[in-house]
This record gives C-alpha cells, structure tokens and sequence, in this order.
C-alpha cells in the first residue's frame, strides 16, 4: 500500500508557473486598446461639433422672463436636427446629457441645466412638441419622451426631455401648441388676380 502511494505522489506534477509576464501584457494590451477607443469617441465628438460650429450662440432668458405657465423637473437626454432622430447636435453643449428644469412663460421656454449651458427659446422659436419614444442615444417606452421642436440659426431642432412626472408630459405639449400664434397668409383684398 506504501509503495502505491510512493508511486501515486511521484507521478503528480506540479502545477504549471503562471506567465506573470504574458498575463500582464495582456492586460496592458487590453487598457491600450480601451483609451484608443475612448480617444477615438471624444475625437468623433469633437469632430462632429467642428461641422456643426455655423449654429450660433444659444439665446439666454430675458431679464424678465415673464410668469411661469409651466414647470418640470427632470432629464434632459440631448437635441437632434428635426425629424432625424440619430443625427444629434452636439455643438453649444446641446449633446450634453444633464439633469434639467423646465420654465414655460408667454415669452417662450427656460432651459437650466446643472452642470451643463442653460439657454431660453423665444416662445416665436418654438415649432411645436410631441411625445415620443426615442431622440439619439436614448430610447423610451412610447410617450415616455417629451420632445420639443424649435429653431435656431435657421435650422430645427428637436430637444428632449423626460420629466420626473412622465404624466405632466401631455400638458408641455398642449401648452407649447397654445403658445403658437398660427401662420395666417395676409390677403390685401383690393388685389385682384393677376395685376401686377
């Protein structure tokens, strides 16, 4: 029985010695190839709010402001050029995630973002607002998305937030389509078809 076990514990090898050298390359290889992917993100960032640098200034509120009609605590997720939901705006800070508080007044709509460029849109910017499910980079449940289209620099955008009380969303959105004086064509009726 001895020499079985004599035999026994001389055929066990020992277990091989990690290749402390290979294991840490790998993980120097693997951290490398983490801060190139991250560069090469913030340099896409970057790149994209080079091409977007024609959007001017974001307007700020007025020294007075006017009486809220509305107000929401919430999120606000990023902007997008109008009707293109992954084509984000990052120009001016507007890609920038944050936490947000809404102002909705006669004069238009106060954006406070902590953290982040707070700007006014002049309630005669101000296009119209939808619920929906999806603006670049983030995706909701349908209606979960308040999203607010308005227009700066001679382009439109889409904004969206979500409020902290996705109820109050309807209201922002019959609120801003209240605040919208409707186009009417301006007819001179002494004209008549066709004088010059």
């Amino acid at each position: 029985m001895t020499s079985v076990l004599i035999n026994l514990a001389a055929e066990q090898k020992s277990a091989d010695v990690t290749d402390w050298a290979a294991r840490i390359g790998w993980v120097v290889g693997l951290l490398l190839f983490i801060a190139l992917v991250y560069w090469l993100m913030r340099e896409g960032w970057k790149w994209r709010a080079t091409l977007q640098g024609d959007l001017p200034e974001l307007p700020t509120a007025p020294a007075e402001p006017g009486t809220p009609s509305l107000t929401m605590t919430g999120r606000y997720h990023g902007s997008t050029t109008a009707g293109q939901w992954l084509d984000r705006v990052v120009a001016h800070g507007l890609g920038t995630r944050s936490r947000v508080e809404l102002t909705l007044t006669d004069q238009g709509l106060g954006v406070v973002r902590p953290g982040a460029q707070d700007f006014f849109v002049p309630a005669d910017r101000l296009r119209g607002a939808r619920l929906d499910k999806g603006i670049a980079g983030k995706v909701l449940a349908e209606g979960g998305l308040l999203v607010i289209t308005w227009e700066h620099g001679g382009k439109q955008l889409d904004s969206g937030f979500r409020s902290d009380r996705a109820a109050e969303h309807a209201a922002w959105v019959e609120a801003i389509a209240s605040l919208q004086a409707p186009a009417q064509p301006q007819h001179n009726e002494n004209q008549t078809e066709g004088a010059r």
